[in-house]
């Protein structure tokens, strides 16, 4: 059903508006939005592509889908993407690390915004990374010793994927790994990627690591991808950018925890 927004709204009020309605509802259409918020059609269509160029959404003839319904894979595609949510994860994840543990960032462009506040920060510790990005920017920091897996380059993640990597990483035991995902299913109880080689990397990291943190935004959330590499329970944490009551309520039901 369709909610009327009374009153007038200022154009960025209305535009978090179609995010969150494109979000709860997957697809909408520029003529039920127009109605909606009580605004012409073409002035839903600037707020569609504005959006669309920010990574918010994805517009469709006649309206918006939901990133969440169609996920980005190459990891260039994604840096650009809610960069504001990924940085309020990463500000929670890194009060997690402390100085003298050795810890693993996988290819994720929320772990890549932790790697840069690691890098800007003045943690001691041995950060081991398969993404080439994280390792470009962890070196910079001459206070950590960074360590990169090898392996298969993987053009579509920037980083080191196979049997290779796998092997360098299976000798490494870890105090903390921190995990992304290409979706996580609360109610299925699985965490997923899409590609087969960053599954097993992943979970070649959870088997060594005695603590495991998932950074995921909230578009992750209700999405599945191929290859699942776990269950959100088998992280000590779920970081989110925000509190979200019906997820947490979901969580605790399912044995995992978010924060």
């Amino acid at each position: 059903s369709i909610v009327l927004y009374r009153g007038a709204m200022f154009a960025r009020e209305r535009q978090d508006a179609i995010v969150a309605l494109v979000s709860q509802r997957g697809r909408v259409t520029v003529s039920e939005l127009a109605q909606n918020f009580r605004v012409t059609p073409d002035c839903i269509r600037k707020d569609l592509r504005r959006l669309d160029g920010e990574g918010m959404l994805r517009r469709v003839y006649g309206g918006a889908t939901s990133v969440a319904t169609a996920p980005e894979h190459d990891l260039r595609g994604r840096l650009g993407v809610r960069p504001e949510q990924k940085r309020a994860i990463a500000l929670k994840a890194y009060e997690q690390i402390v100085d003298g543990e050795t810890i693993f960032f996988d290819i994720s462009t929320t772990t890549l915004a932790l790697a840069r506040l690691l890098a800007q920060g003045h943690r001691r510790c041995v950060v081991v990374s398969n993404g080439i990005d994280a390792l470009q920017e962890l070196s910079a920091n001459e206070g950590l010793t960074v360590i990169g897996t090898g392996g298969s380059v993987n053009r579509e993640f920037n980083g080191f994927l196979g049997a290779a990597t796998c092997a360098m990483l299976e000798p490494i035991s870890f105090d903390k790994a921190f995990l992304g995902a290409l979706g996580v299913d609360l109610a299925r109880g699985s965490v997923s990627t899409f590609d087969m080689d960053d599954r097993l990397v992943k979970q070649t990291v959870m088997r060594n690591s005695a603590h495991r943190f998932l950074l995921a935004d909230g578009s992750k959330f209700g999405v599945r991808g191929t290859h699942r590499y776990a269950s959100p329970s088998d992280f000590d944490t779920v970081f989110m950018e925000r509190e979200d009551p019906k997820l947490r309520a979901l969580a605790k039901a399912k044995g995992a925890r978010l924060a």
